[in-house]
């Protein structure tokens, strides 16, 4: 009976906690979005600082969205490839495999990857910062960390996650073609006549908008639990944990709610 009102007790102990964090989270990460929006129209502007973030949160990331990509690619037209041969279906491939890698593998992926190497990078790098007092410095110094540290972030997420999945979707249809051709024996001209044919403007288009959220998403999160991380090395460790794993949550829940809504778009 003890063990019983103890578990009840840490129970909700536990969600009132998780509420709570929820809130302050919604909160504190709007009004930095709203501080960031005011902050970009209004001088001055480091466009070399914004210049050296898509440096290192974009491009240092090609290799993992093109590893990440590409095995995707291979996957889906192995799958799909030896799941619709038994239907003689197998012609359907380069369909198939292009419109699911532009429309979500291509988006979700990328930005999965971006929420676990940008994200926690973010979250760790400005944390640093927190702890050893270099924001209290720039602070004193007149100038606004907000303008200075979250805005190129914000904006550099903003223009490379799109470019990435770009990337992304070209080298997983590239992916699903080699595969196409050496396991499936699927010409190339054929796969890349289908896969061409079959993708509308709308499939390219609802998938990198996606990433447009997700980009802003991953930064402001990993910007919010950088600045507002206490406790030494420590408190950076958890507020890089909490950057990723509440991201990739967010990125989930976004994914469904924008194709539901492009799916309703489509339809009218």
């Amino acid at each position: 009976m003890q063990q019983t009102k103890y578990f009840i007790f840490y129970f909700f102990e536990r969600l009132f906690k998780t509420l709570w964090h929820l809130l302050n989270f919604a909160g504190g990460s709007v009004a930095l979005l709203l501080n960031s929006v005011r902050a970009i129209f209004t001088p001055p502007f480091y466009f070399g600082l914004f210049v050296e973030q898509c440096y290192k949160l974009g491009l240092r990331s090609c290799s993992l969205v093109f590893i990440t990509a590409l095995s995707t690619g291979f996957v889906m037209s192995l799958q799909f490839g030896y799941g619709l041969e038994r239907f003689g279906g197998k012609l359907y491939v380069p369909k198939v495999v292009g419109m699911s890698i532009m429309r979500e593998l291509g988006p979700v992926l990328t930005c999965l990857m971006l929420a676990g190497r940008v994200g926690s990078g973010i979250a760790a790098e400005i944390g640093s910062m927190n702890v050893t007092q270099q924001i209290d410095a720039i602070r004193a110094l007149g100038t606004d960390p907000i303008k200075r540290i979250v805005v190129p972030r914000v904006l550099a997420m903003l223009l490379m996650a799109p470019l990435l999945t770009v990337f992304a979707d070209l080298v997983g249809i590239g992916g699903g073609m080699i595969i196409s051709m050496s396991e499936l024996n699927i010409n190339p001209d054929f796969y890349i006549y289908e896969g061409i044919t079959s993708l509308k403007v709308t499939d390219f288009t609802f998938g990198v908008t996606k990433t447009f959220l997700f980009g802003l998403l991953i930064s402001v999160t990993g910007c919010y639990y950088g600045l507002r991380t206490t406790g030494g090395t420590q408190g950076v460790g958890q507020a890089t944990n909490y950057a990723v794993v509440t991201s990739s949550i967010l990125i989930v829940i976004f994914d469904f709610i924008l194709t539901k809504l492009f799916w309703i778009l489509e339809k009218i």
